[in-house]
């Protein structure tokens, strides 16, 4: 079966319309139709959610891992029988659009997935800067979206009553490596005072969270920033803020620039030969730092929302080690937190729409305010601004060529490397 791509051409004011192969093919799996309903909402069995997603576009990787673990989540609820309301079960399916990593596209389809499609409930786009373009045209019509790729805490600040994220804010990503590089400083004897931070972003709503809650940690602290630098925006060169660190020595280099910007930041410090005792990157994994670049990603510190070696465990998906499994099996490929957020998000509006008894939007979305729900990906619980409160960050570094968890104690595999040996000590 190949997919259904429908393209705007030239003066065509209609958005395009992508319905991935998988999602087609697990429908069509449990007998369910595959056509685009001309009002969805809930259809017969089955209960339709609308995503637009970025599937071309700058942020087509990240965007695939949100689609796949959205399409997860469907498939493993309907082998499960789907949800139960009102003493009937209902399957789920999803209606997705391409918002081409744009904002303003990801706030057009919002629209015509809402006015044209007639959906009822929205999971989120990828990115902090789509959420922001999508929350007020979900807000406006009153329709409940849960998302987990949105984690710019200034989403949390506009009085969305409609939006729910089941993963942390984005000042967190990165905080656990200021903390960490404070901890090993004071038991080899240093005040954490005496060390030195550099920070290098993109130039986007969630990268300059990720540089604000480092900021205020080291602050908080008393450490010194000396390197405070935005990467360019084709995210291609760092040569200038690599000279700077190599000149001033700091202890730790945070990057912050998605899966791009792990990429450039582990290359070029190896090709560099930059000594610096810690880096400390987002989105080490769906950089796949460590299939591409081997031994040059080894000591690298990533911040990381889930890790599949989390005691967490659900009655969809059991353990989070099984979940990881389940979805290499489907896609070949590890299992992102991007992707098991994004399963979650899922789950959490399965269980609202047992819990509210009703489609009923209103219900939908007081159900999902009362959510105290466990699952693979961690305990999801949500506050008056729709944040998850329930669960913690989780910090990984590169060992040995394999991701190993190392704050917070409580779920650490392994102890953190700090300082990180210089190059000419490495093999």
């Amino acid at each position: 079966m190949k997919n259904a791509s429908t393209r705007s051409s030239p003066g065509d004011p209609r958005p395009a319309i992508h319905l991935r192969h998988a999602a087609v093919c697990a429908l069509a799996g449990l007998g369910l139709a595959v056509s685009v309903p001309a009002a969805a909402k809930v259809e017969g069995d089955a209960i339709v959610l609308g995503a637009a997603v970025s599937l071309t576009g700058k942020y087509s990787t990240n965007g695939k891992n949100t689609q796949d673990g959205y399409n997860l989540a469907v498939k493993r609820v309907n082998e499960m029988g789907g949800v139960k309301v009102g003493g009937k079960a209902y399957q789920l399916k999803v209606l997705y659009y391409d918002d081409e990593s744009t904002s303003a596209r990801g706030a057009q389809l919002a629209e015509r997935l809402i006015n044209q499609d007639g959906v009822k409930y929205v999971l989120g786009p990828y990115s902090s800067g789509l959420t922001k373009a999508i929350a007020p045209v979900t807000e406006k019509y009153k329709i409940p979206m849960v998302e987990g790729n949105g984690a710019d805490r200034n989403l949390f600040t506009q009085g969305y009553r409609y939006m729910f994220a089941v993963l942390n804010t984005s000042d967190y990503y990165l905080r656990s490596a200021i903390q960490l590089a404070a901890e090993e400083a004071q038991r080899a004897g240093k005040s954490p005072k005496s060390l030195k931070v550099a920070i290098a972003i993109e130039n986007d709503n969630f990268s300059q969270d990720v540089r604000d809650g480092v900021e205020e940690d080291a602050k908080r602290l008393g450490m010194q920033v000396v390197i405070d630098d935005k990467l360019p925006p084709e995210l291609n060169d760092m040569s200038a803020t690599l000279a700077k660190v190599k000149a001033l020595k700091p202890d730790i280099l945070v990057v912050s620039g998605h899966e791009k910007g792990a990429a450039l930041a582990v290359r070029q410090v190896a090709e560099m030969r930059i000594d610096v005792p810690m880096l400390a990157l987002t989105h080490c994994d769906s950089a796949q730092v460590i299939e591409k670049f081997g031994k040059s990603a080894e000591f690298a510190v990533c911040g990381s929302q889930w890790d599949r070696t989390l005691g967490y465990k659900d009655r969809w998906f059991g353990t989070a080690d099984q979940y990881a499994q389940r979805f290499e099996k489907e896609y070949h490929y590890e299992a992102p937190y991007q992707a098991a957020e994004s399963t979650a998000a899922v789950l959490a509006f399965a269980d609202a729409f047992e819990r509210a008894g009703s489609f009923d939007t209103e219900k939908v979305r007081d159900a999902l305010a009362k959510t105290d729900l466990m699952t693979f990906y961690g305990p999801l619980r949500f506050d008056q601004s729709g944040k998850n409160i329930a669960k913690s960050m989780v910090l990984y570094q590169v060992q040995d060529g394999k991701f190993k968890v190392v704050a917070p104690s409580k779920w650490a595999s392994s102890k953190v490397i700090y300082p990180a040996p210089a190059w000419a000590r490495r093999k």
